[in-house]
């Protein structure tokens, strides 16, 4: 799990503030609505549940990214982790082609073994992905227990 930090005093602190958690719940219940319209019946805590099993890590690492790029502030993830694309790694060609990588739902092994095969400086590699550090940036989705117990 994520342990986020408070923003630093020094920066900051954006107008607009929302929650992975409400969002998702928006996402997962347009889900919902479309797989019943499909079904032509209520498909009610099967959709949501399957909307977790299969949505919730791509709709995650998604918020992540704008997060990084400072584009939308997410409260459930690192507060120091908000635009620090714009403050980390202007000068390196690698940032680009590892996030593309990232948000195409790779890890850090497959970007290791990208880098390995292009025969690119591991050490830069390494401290990209150790500074974006993705594993600790997992967050456990509650959607279905926060739609099951309204419901």
């Amino acid at each position: 799990m994520c342990q986020c930090s408070p923003p630093p005093m020094s920066l900051a602190r954006p107008s607009i503030r929302l929650s992975v958690h409400d969002r998702g719940e928006l996402e997962a219940l347009r889900h919902k609505w479309i797989e019943s319209e499909k079904a032509g019946r209520d498909l009610g805590e099967w959709a949501i549940r399957g909307w977790v099993r299969e949505h919730w890590n791509g709709f995650l690492r998604e918020r992540w990214l704008e997060h990084l790029q400072g584009r939308t502030f997410w409260i459930e993830l690192d507060h120091d982790d908000f635009g620090l694309l714009q403050r980390s790694f202007q000068d390196s060609f690698l940032i680009e082609p590892i996030l593309q990588r990232l948000i195409a739902g790779e890890e850090n092994l497959d970007v290791i073994n990208w880098a390995i095969d292009e025969d690119l400086g591991m050490d830069d590699v390494i401290n990209i992905l150790e500074t974006l550090d993705i594993n600790s940036r997992r967050i456990e989705c509650r959607l279905d227990r926060r739609l099951l117990q309204a419901g």
